[in-house]
């Protein structure tokens, strides 16, 4: 049988001794450069240096290996045409059948925390292996192109069944390989893109977006029964929900998806904002809250956030700032609830949620403290970018501008408001106390284009409870009419950005029925 020659050139070296075991068993030749060769003759492979091909040696400390026309044309050699194999012949290079390589590890290095240097993190940048790639994956109807350890196995055995000879592996194979080495090195490049624009340009919004993921995975359908939906994690280090595991039941839908987010979100704000030794509870329904809580007891967590709106909390999805503990679980009891999220479970409490059926629960071990992030939007014929996180409100600064003072305990309480009405869709108002031990929304009016109504609809849930209840209010009351409405069913303080032209009308209304009202100078609109 015709030589066939292998050039692998890995930084990540799990599992290529047996992959280069195998390729030479079915009689091919090995080529490598630096560490992974001598690991492959350290483990008794005959192996043949690629300098010792190109008649060049590795140099400026390895930044240049296989950056050589004879690695290069033998990659892009056609087979097919006979001109290119006699320049091949005539130059003295041989052509390379299967280029196998992993890349320097520039998003591992990137989000190493204290950061890396400037010049620690450019060594980082790999050259050599992206172009080696691009050059196999162009010619893959002649070379294969394997590009991660996930793929050896398939590889081996599609060599195996051909007795080593790669003209024979299917098309189908060929350009699933070449599809993947593309998105790979499209994938390092929006990395290295998106790293050095925030290093060098150090704007708050990149100059440029460039969006990458892992593979996708396809679900039932979209937010409705006729739209085809996926979900791609994102590429690198996995988190948020692309980190969670999940334990049983059904796979994760569309809107599962989004109000899992949604509730993360809130959780992870709840810990920025202060409450980090607080048990938090956030019930979520269709992407709004209604109800969320934090407490000394994680069972009266779950109990405030769902007596809320225990209407709405039918088919929610709830998350948990602190692991699950045995008597809140029980405390849920047969609730009906679709999804939950939590940094872990005591033992025992996966069993006792398990007892219904269809509740998919969700360990995200690294539950920490939401921070600023750029999120990004998509529109018809573009994007939207904005920094978002935890509500960035300074409370030292916060302006009383009542006759009625706040009370430290009423601070408090409006630091958990805010960072509540902060993922309730505008225009917003809600309706939070004080508990026995900790703060609990009692009404929630998300999504109205009328103010008022928005109050209605949370004085409507809240019932009994609002009175002597703070009113959080996302955006400021352009007329009198909504803190007239607050000291109807009870309201006892006002929670506001300020900014209207009649924000004196409002004070006016605040001080006529005895309401304190502090402006923090921050909206919180989330549309």
């Amino acid at each position: 049988m015709k030589n066939r020659r292998a050039l692998i050139s890995v930084y990540h070296k799990e599992g290529i001794v047996e992959f280069a075991q195998n390729l030479a068993d079915l009689g091919w030749k090995l080529l490598s450069t630096g560490g992974t060769a001598r690991l492959m003759r350290e483990s008794g492979l005959e192996v043949q240096d690629v300098s010792e091909a190109t008649g060049h040696p590795e140099c400026f400390d390895g930044r240049v290996k296989t950056l050589h026309p004879a690695v290069h044309s033998g990659l892009l050699a056609r087979r097919n045409n006979l001109d290119d194999m006699d320049m091949l012949e005539s130059l003295g290079y041989a052509q390379i059948d299967l280029v196998c390589v992993n890349l320097y590890p520039f998003e591992e290095t990137a989000s190493r925390k204290p950061p890396v240097t400037d010049s620690e993190l450019i060594e980082m940048i790999d050259i050599g292996g992206p172009t080696m790639i691009r050059s196999a994956a162009k010619n893959h109807q002649d070379v294969l192109v394997v590009t991660s350890s996930e793929q050896y196995a398939e590889v081996i055995q599609s060599l195996s069944a051909t007795s080593g000879d790669p003209t024979k592996i299917t098309h189908s194979l060929r350009s699933r390989l070449a599809l993947q080495a593309f998105q790979r090195t499209a994938a390092y490049d929006a990395a290295v893109s998106s790293e050095l624009d925030n290093r060098f340009i150090g704007e708050q919004v990149p100059t440029r977006v460039h969006i990458s993921t892992a593979q996708g995975t396809s679900l039932r359908y979209g937010e409705n029964p006729h739209q085809p939906a996926a979900f791609y994690p994102n590429s690198g280090e996995k988190s948020g929900l692309s980190g969670a595991l999940q334990h049983g039941g059904k796979p994760l839908s569309y809107n599962n998806y989004l109000d899992l987010d949604g509730a993360l979100r809130l959780a992870r704000s709840l810990l920025a904002s202060g409450f980090e030794n607080d048990h938090g509870c956030v019930v979520i329904k269709h992407t709004n809250p209604c109800g969320a809580a934090v407490d000394k007891t994680q069972e009266g967590a779950w109990n405030n956030a769902l007596a809320s709106d225990p209407e709405s909390a039918f088919g929610c999805v709830i998350a948990f700032t602190k692991p699950v503990e045995k008597k809140t679980a029980e405390s849920i009891g047969n609730h009906f609830f679709e999804c939950m999220i939590a940094p872990g479970y005591e033992p025992g409490v996966l069993e006792i949620l398990s007892q219904k059926k269809n509740r998919r629960m969700l360990t995200l071990s690294s539950m920490t403290p939401r921070e600023d992030v750029v999120s990004l939007r998509q529109l018809h014929g573009g994007w939207l970018a904005q920094v978002q996180g935890p509500p960035s409100i300074q409370w030292d600064s916060v302006q009383c501008v009542t006759d009625r003072e706040f009370t430290e305990t009423e601070i408090m309480l409006a630091k958990f408001g805010t960072t509540v009405i902060s993922e309730v869709k505008s225009n917003a108002i809600l309706l939070v106390s004080s508990t026995a031990s900790g703060f609990a929304t009692v009404g929630v009016g998300p999504g109205q284009t009328s103010r008022v109504e928005a109050v209605k609809i949370a004085a409507r849930r809240a019932g009994d409870r609002a009175k002597d209840s703070m009113m959080v209010s996302d955006a400021f009351f352009p007329f009198r009419d909504g803190v007239d409405a607050a000291s109807e069913i009870g309201v006892s303080s006002i929670i506001q950005p300020g900014g209207s032209v009649r924000d004196s009308d409002s004070i006016a209304a605040a001080n006529e029925h005895g309401i304190s009202m502090i402006f923090t100078h921050n909206r919180l609109f989330l549309h």
